[in-house]
């Protein structure tokens, strides 16, 4: 019987962190590589959220603390800022990454691009443009998107997700932020710290509910006390309405209805995959949550391997990459495939402080009955807090019975950093014991890991 002969060896959908990595590997190793794009090359990453969040986020820690220096001597009370100077800069940042709107860079690896939606019409057969293009092999990395929730007549008021909150002009006067999770509080603090009057809804008991209960206590501290947001949880918005050439916000909290008049509207909703794409066409097994797939990311057809926020729309965009890189290497040696290992990747919130976690959290092990230690310090109890007149945050440390360290959290100025310790930690199962004899530099933010370790018996 001849071989069927296919007009690619692999076809990608999605070209950002899931999808470019393996597309890259495949080509360099000489497959016929196709990748599909419905967006702007790269993918969310560069284009609208890490890279630009982080671009604003550090004009934002820089304006906040030259603010608050006033009392160390510096005369910054009536300091200002330029607002398309600062999106000038983001636009600079996300075009010094390569990744943004990349389709040129792709091509020049011999990858055929296409830009528009791929639709699956059978197992090996999908359309794009209304075209027919068959493959081998093909890499799902469609990622997610923000949920909008059910709220009346939403659909006729204009409002702002993540990905498009950043095209403003200058922030405005007023913004009521739906949703409480990572993005939604680091969006927050932004316009809050550049003088926007933020209003900042949760349904659940907590900004952050995702994260203990510490971390978002504490944050939330930090966002009404210095950066005057007003914090509404337990509150669930149920309409919207125009009001002149403002927006009626309508929301239920304690029992009563009430309502705010806002400038602009910002819905943060939780993350749903793309899956979208014609699935049950490919027989591929998903659901709501995501594309189901085994260790090795095949999912129930196994020439079609799915990565990224399509099979957990949390995923972090360092995991997304490893995906992405074990995939190539599963197409390429499929008779030597290896498993998808995670090294324990931390989540991190770009906030100020930062926010880091890895591992479990005391709600992880509450829900799996581990019996566990934990110890938290707060920030004051090391000399850097002092020299640097910051206190709002702790670090945290969860231990097994044995005292064998399997969790962590971070709020501090370098979390993101510090949590490699933690990391480490967890991988070389060392006890809390063996943390705390770590010596760390005098006058460094790495001292509270070890009093944190240190408080563990």
């Amino acid at each position: 019987m001849a071989k069927r002969k296919f007009d690619f060896d692999l076809i990608v959908l999605g070209s950002g962190a899931g999808g470019s990595a393996a597309a890259n590997i495949a080509a360099k190793s000489g497959l016929n590589v196709a990748i599909v794009e419905n967006d702007l090359f790269g993918g969310e990453s560069p284009n609208y959220s890490d890279i630009p969040r982080a671009a604003i986020s550090k004009v934002k820690k820089a304006f906040f603390e030259a603010k608050k220096a006033e009392k160390m001597g510096l005369r910054s009370a009536n300091l200002t800022y330029n607002f398309p100077i600062i999106s000038a800069w983001k636009k600079n940042v996300i075009e010094r990454t390569g990744a943004h709107d990349n389709q040129k860079f792709f091509e020049s690896m011999g990858i055929k691009t296409f830009r528009g939606e791929a639709r699956f019409l059978t197992p090996n057969e999908i359309s794009i443009n209304q075209k027919h293009y068959s493959a081998k092999n093909f890499l799902i990395a469609t990622g997610s998107k923000i949920s909008i929730p059910d709220i009346k007549n939403i659909e006729n008021v204009r409002y702002y997700t993540p990905k498009t909150i950043f095209n403003i002009a200058r922030p405005p006067k007023s913004i009521f932020i739906v949703g409480g999770g990572a993005e939604a509080v680091e969006i927050a603090q932004i316009l809050a710290i550049f003088g926007t009057k933020v209003y900042i809804s949760e349904v659940s008991a907590r900004l952050l509910p995702k994260e203990d209960e510490e971390v978002g206590i504490t944050l939330e501290n930090i966002l009404v006390e210095e950066n005057h947001v007003y914090v509404l949880p337990q509150t669930r918005v149920v309409a919207v309405q125009k009001d002149g050439l403002m927006k009626r916000v309508i929301f239920q909290r304690g029992g009563t209805e009430k309502f705010v008049r806002v400038d602009e509207i910002l819905v943060v909703g939780e993350r749903i995959p793309n899956t979208d794409i014609g699935l049950e066409n490919a027989h591929i097994d998903f659901s709501k949550d995501g594309i189901a797939v085994n260790e090795f990311s095949q999912t129930s057809m196994k020439h079609i391997f799915a990565v990224g926020g399509v099979v957990n729309p949390q995923a972090q965009t360092a995991e997304i990459l490893l995906e992405s890189r074990t995939v190539a290497h599963n197409i390429l040696h499929s008779r030597s495939k290896i498993e998808v290992k995670f090294p324990l990747s931390p989540r991190t919130i770009s906030t100020w402080p930062e926010i880091a976690t890895v591992g479990l959290t005391e709600d992880d092990c509450l829900r799996r009955d581990l019996k566990y230690k934990a110890a938290i310090a707060p920030l004051n109890l090391i000399a850097k807090s002092n020299v640097e007149n910051f206190s709002s945050g702790f670090a945290k440390i969860i231990c097994d019975r044995k005292g064998k360290v399997i969790g962590g959290s971070i709020v501090s100025p370098d979390a993101t950093n510090l949590v490699s310790q933690i990391s480490l930690a967890i991988r070389n199962e060392m006890t809390a014991h063996d943390l705390a004899e770590i010596p760390q530099p005098f006058l460094s933010w790495s001292e509270i890991i070890r009093v944190a370790a240190h408080k563990i018996k």
